[in-house]
């Protein structure tokens, strides 16, 4: 899957590498923090069947335009404490989202993991097409996920 770079956010976080690797691996934990600060996970959506080829999926509620957002890929590369990478479908039809349809136009999102000692060190990196402009108002919002997993991760 060759697509052309989009954004990319990073963050450290005072937790040991295994800590945040399960955060972002575990489905019960994924849907804990796994959405902007503003909104909630559509409960019971999310899936991390860590394994390549494995289903990949999660859901964002966003009411205030009256919809979800749901995505769902399928794992390509997986290095322990190190490295995710998984392809990303969206749709807000929660119909389409029974169904998962994998040939659907997609992205490549990439998640880099470093042990810094007492910090844990992530980069969060997506590949593929947006209209213009929209890169950044989707890197914001993963800094806002990010802000959530921080959030999750002292309470």
């Amino acid at each position: 899957m060759n697509q052309p770079f989009l954004y990319s956010v990073e963050r450290a976080f005072p937790v040991s590498i295994e800590r945040i690797w399960t955060a972002w691996t575990d489905a019960s934990e994924l849907e804990a923090w796994y959405h902007p600060t503003e909104l909630d996970s559509v409960k019971g959506a999310t899936a991390s069947d860590l394994i390549i080829g494995g289903l990949w999926s999660c859901g964002v509620d966003v009411p205030a335009h009256n919809f979800a957002a749901y995505f769902y890929g399928k794992y390509t590369k997986i290095i322990e404490n190190e490295l995710i990478e998984h392809t990303m479908h969206y749709t807000q039809s929660a119909e389409e989202f029974a169904v998962k349809d994998f040939t659907t136009p997609s992205h490549l999102l990439v998640i880099e993991f470093q042990d810094r000692g007492a910090k844990a060190w992530v980069k969060f990196s997506q590949y593929g097409d947006l209209p213009e402009g929209e890169a950044k108002q989707a890197q914001a919002g993963m800094n806002s996920y990010l802000e959530s997993l921080a959030q999750y991760l002292t309470t």
